[in-house]
């Protein structure tokens, strides 16, 4: 019989072979441990939805981005990010439908695809056709956490229990309006590189330490969420760590703006990565 402490190890390095840590001999590099020489290069750019799903907690409307106009400035965004040189192109698709993926950006290539409005076809598929990469990386996880939907129901929470006043601030109304207003008065680069500043990315994460007061001392709603939503991005480092382990990929990450902060701060501080100033290639 196999003993807990075998077993342990047992589970340790297939963990760490799926993460790409075993490097031969045996040896096993941790992300910690990686040198700055071996870190691959990480762009992450953060983005509204451009095709207005709102299926987000903060939502942003933006106007059509199929005109003339908008295609015009879809285009100098694609010139600008195309001189990182990215050797991978990673977008907010759910990782277990990349074939899905795929087959749109085969089906683009081939010129029987037309483009829709989401930032994945726009910006996406059209950088990784003008690159000439083999496909962009799906690495998305949005599945329903552990536990049932009471655990992380915070809406229905501060309805219930006298807290409807601070979610209703929590959900910044102002700020929301503010962003589409720059959307709509700017053009994609320029709100794309006010989104992505340090500061603005900053300020949009502060939110989610409010969400988590949601609840009481017995009951956490909305700590519970703010946990899977760390989780989630968690999950999407991981898969960025996979799709990306040579010292030379470079990672290009498009991704929704709520994100952005978490994926930075993952890449950052796991010594994964070496993260690159989003603003030198937001910067006309």
């Amino acid at each position: 019989m196999t003993s807990s402490r075998s077993l342990r190890a047992l589970l340790v390095s297939v963990l760490l072979a799926g993460m790409g840590g075993v490097s031969g001999a045996g040896e096993v590099t941790l992300l910690r441990e990686r040198a700055a020489a071996a870190r691959p290069q990480c762009l992450v750019i953060g983005t509204v939805h451009l095709a207005n799903p709102g299926r987000d907690v903060s939502n942003v409307t933006v106007d059509d981005m199929l005109t003339a106009e908008r295609q015009r400035e879809i285009e100098k965004v694609t010139d600008r990010l195309a001189a990182f040189r990215p050797t991978h192109l990673a977008v907010e698709w759910p990782a277990a439908e990349q074939a899905k993926l795929d087959q749109r950006y085969r089906d683009y290539r081939a010129g029987t695809y037309r483009l829709s409005a989401d930032e994945v076809d726009q910006i996406g598929l059209r950088l990784a056709a003008r690159l000439g990469l083999e496909r962009l990386d799906a690495v998305d996880w949005n599945e329903m956490p552990p536990g049932s939907i009471e655990d992380f129901d915070w809406e229905t929470w501060a309805a219930q229990h006298g807290q409807q006043a601070l979610l209703d601030a929590i959900r910044e109304p102002h700020r929301s309006q503010a962003e589409a207003t720059l959307f709509r008065r700017s053009t994609l680069l320029a709100s794309l590189r006010e989104l992505n500043r340090p500061e603005a990315l900053t300020d949009s994460n502060r939110k989610y330490f409010d969400y988590a007061l949601l609840g009481d001392q017995t009951h956490h709603p909305g700590a519970n969420w703010v946990a899977n939503w760390y989780g989630r991005n968690l999950k999407i480092f991981a898969n960025l760590v996979r799709r990306a382990a040579k010292p030379t990929d470079r990672l290009l990450v498009l991704y929704g703006a709520g994100h952005a902060f978490l994926l930075r701060q993952f890449a950052t501080q796991s010594g994964a990565f070496a993260v690159v100033d989003a603003e030198r290639y937001l910067t006309p």
